[in-house]
Parts: structure tokens; sequence; C-alpha cells
């Protein structure tokens, strides 16, 4: 095992400096857009002048006065700056950057994405290690070479997803928790629509663990009231002009369209909730909105069902968060920088793969494809080669060879759940059979609680 685990250290080092070092070209690089820091970071000098971000005009005003504003930036660059679709709650932790020259800031902003989701893919191997440490060392140097556009577009993704893992090793391993509480609520308060699932585990787990999320909420509360405050001062009507922007960018043909005519559908960081592959065949909010959340609300449900009866345990948490991690990006609009959350399902797949059988054979078959489905460079590649066959494609032929060609990623985010889901239960009826009446919170038999989480 000791020459296994070195193996699969140099794996997961390789990758990791190959990340650092791209990081550190793209933030030289006079090509990197860095488009998506843009928004936050035009959007925090908007309030820091008091100027209301959620209006386009003064974000754009704001925009061109500090030379953001590039000739060579495309309409659909331009927009993704003006219309601003971020909560206030992450605004308060931008603002100390907005205080920088763009040069600083976007240099450091990059460098806390590195170091974010390097240490959070050594985290995760770190779980991952003591069942399979070769594997998980291949799947993260994987995922950290096709993860190259979090440093190009600098999105807030790459912090979340890093202290997201980060907390979850904190908790799973009892150690630094403060830190992890801190990473966690940071996470929150800038994209909750990616963390909130997460959190929600842990609340759901009981004992121990619902004390670290709550913890964690009033850190969350802490951290982005006064971002809210602030907003609500500067632009009392903030949440009206955040709904009218989500309902303009979501619009037909618009940036954040999930139908097939979408600004955005040619992206290698395209849309990924399942309303894009609805939408293929109904192109219809009315249709395909509702369509998602009757896929997604049972299989929530029977989460929900599955983490309230089951004992906690190591091996429960990494189950529970490989099922949940692939379902938080299909019911609501998510990018494929948002689903690099499937960092969190490595453990569970090397938890599984330790096996053997068809059950280690299929968790790695569903984890390798989700990676490779939502990697940036298999993306831009499939892209490029299915554009002529579908350009010629017509009628059902060629909705499916959409779907299959040109929107794969929510089909395996939707399989993967379905697989880990039923791992999940199934590691629960286990445990109800062998182990009892259950104490929610509590490690399962022959584990202390004590062990795995303070």
């Amino acid at each position: 095992m000791k020459r296994e685990r070195l193996d699969g250290l140099i794996f997961l080092l390789f990758g990791s400096v190959i990340f650092i070092l791209v990081s550190i070209a793209m933030e030289r690089s006079a090509t990197a857009t860095v488009i998506d820091f843009k928004a936050v970071y035009y959007g925090a000098r908007c309030l820091l002048q008091h100027a209301d971000p959620y209006r386009e005009s003064e974000m754009l005003r704001v925009y061109r006065a500090e030379g953001g504003d590039r000739m060579s930036d495309a309409a659909p660059v331009r927009r993704l700056v003006a219309v601003y679709i971020n909560l206030p709650t992450g605004l308060i932790l931008i603002a100390p950057l907005a205080l920088l020259p763009w040069a600083w800031a976007h240099a450091l902003w990059i460098a806390l994405i590195a170091l974010s989701i390097v240490l959070g893919a050594c985290l995760m191997w770190n779980l991952a290690a003591d069942h399979a440490p070769i594997m998980a060392g291949v799947l993260i140097c994987f995922f950290l070479l096709t993860s190259i556009m979090l440093t190009d577009v600098a999105n807030t993704a790459g912090v979340v997803v890093g202290l997201c893992a980060v907390a979850v090793w904190c908790f799973l391993k009892g150690r630094f928790v403060p830190a992890g509480i801190l990473c966690f609520a940071v996470s929150l308060a800038i994209k909750p629509h990616v963390a909130g699932l997460i959190w929600l585990y842990f609340l759901l787990a009981g004992g121990l663990c619902r004390k670290r999320a709550l913890q964690t909420l009033v850190v969350t509360i802490v951290l982005g009231l006064p971002g809210v405050l602030w907003v609500s001062y500067v632009a009392p009507h903030w949440m009206s002009e955040l709904h009218s922007n989500l309902t303009a960018t979501s619009a037909r043909s618009d940036i954040n369209d999930p139908g097939p005519t979408s600004a955005s559908r040619d992206t290698p960081d395209s849309i990924v909730d399942l309303q894009t592959v609805i939408s293929v065949f109904l192109d219809d909010p009315r249709i395909y909105n509702p369509a998602s959340y009757l896929f997604c609300v049972p299989l929530l449900l029977v989460w929900v069902l599955a983490t309230l009866r089951s004992r906690f345990s190591p091996a429960t948490a990494w189950l529970a968060l490989a099922a949940i991690a692939p379902l938080a990006m299909l019911p609501l609009y998510h990018r494929q920088d948002d689903a690099r959350l499937l960092l969190l399902t490595i453990p569970a797949c090397a938890m599984l793969w330790a096996e053997r059988g068809v059950v280690g054979w299929s968790a790695l078959a569903v984890t390798a494809a989700g990676l490779v489905a939502n990697g940036d460079t298999p993306s831009a590649a499939r892209i490029w080669l299915s554009r002529p066959l579908l350009a010629t494609a017509q009628g059902l032929t060629g909705e499916i060879l959409t779907v299959v060609l040109a929107r794969p990623v929510p089909l395996v985010l939707l399989a993967m759940c379905i697989f880990y889901l039923w791992a999940y239960v199934r590691h629960t009826r286990v445990q109800v059979t062998f182990a009892g009446p259950e104490v929610p919170g509590e490690a399962a038999v022959g584990a202390p609680a004590a062990s795995s989480v303070p």
C-alpha cells in the first residue's frame, strides 16, 4: 500500500503542478478573458462608487470608465459583465480586492482559485487514498488538467468548490474545524446554489455534523449580512433588479438561455442543468422547467430520507456527498465551472472501487464519465468535432444527436446521481439491518463518532 500511495501521490502532484503553472501563465497572458471575475470586481467597484451594480447602465459606465471594456470584446462578453446576476452576500467578500487596481486584483484572484482547487483536490485524495490511492490520483490529476478554464475566466466557482472541499475534509477528519467552518461559510456566501446541498447534508446528518452546519450558517450570516445591508442602502430595489436581470439573461437566445438557440451553447463552459436537455425537444420554459423539477425532486426526497435514517460514518458521508454533488447541478441554472463540485465524488468512487466487482467498475465508469464530459478540454474538442455533423442533422435524429454530442453533461450528471444514490440507499439499508436502531449523527458500529467528527 505504501508503494501505491506514492504512485498515487505522483499523479496528484503532477496534476497540481501543471494546474498551478498554467494558472501563472493565464495570469500573465494578455489573451486570458478573466470575464467572470470582471463581473464581480466591477460590481464591487460600483458599490464603492455608490452606484447600483444591478443596473446595466451603471455597470457599463463604471466598466468603461475604468478601462475594463476592450474593443475586442464580443457583445456576449460585455453582457456577461454588465448584467449582474450574483447575490450581494458575495460582494462584501470581493470588496477588498475591488480596492486594488485591476492588475493586482485579478492576479490575486487567480492565485486564490489555484490554491483553493489544488488544496481541495489534495484533501479529497487524502480521503480516498486509504482505499484506492492510484485510481484517486489519476482521477484527480485528470480533473485538474481539464479544469484550466477556471483560471482563464476566473470564475468564482473555483474558490467555492475548493473551499467546499476543504470544509468537507475538515468536518469528516475532525481537524482544523474552525478553518473548515470559515471556508464553508465563504463558499455559501458567494454561491449558495453550489454549496447549499452539501451544507444540507451536514444539517440533516444530525449530531455534531448538525452543530457544524449551524455554526457555518451563523458565520455565513455574519459574513453576508453586511453585504446585503450595503447593497440595500446603495440599491434599495436590488431584489427586483436582480430578478429582472435573471429573467433577461435567460430569455431566448440570450447568454443564459438553456435552449438550443442560447448565445453560449457552443462554449466549453456551457449550461449543465437538466433544462438544456429537455429544451432541445420542447423549447418552452413552461415545459422544461417543471419537467426538470419533476425529475429532480423525487431524487432529492429519496436522498433526504436516506440521510435522515442513516447513521453517520465516513463511508456514509462519502456516498451521500457523491449522490448530492451531481444532483445539485440539475434543477437550477449552473455552468460547467460549478460542476467541478464532482471533485467530492472521488472518495466514494475509491471506496466502491476497493470492493471491485460490478459495483466498483460501475463507480469508476460513471465518475470518469462525469469528469470527462465536464472537463473543459474534452468539451472544447467535442464541440469542435460535432459541429459539422450537427449542422446537417434534422428532425428527431438531429435533436438526439444534439443532446448526445452537444449537451451530454446533464445526462451524465443524472446517471452519476442515480448510481450513487442507489449505492447510498443500499449502504443505509445494510446499516439498518446489522446495526439495529439508528441514532442520527453517530458513527457506524465499531467506529466511534468522536474519531470522525469532532
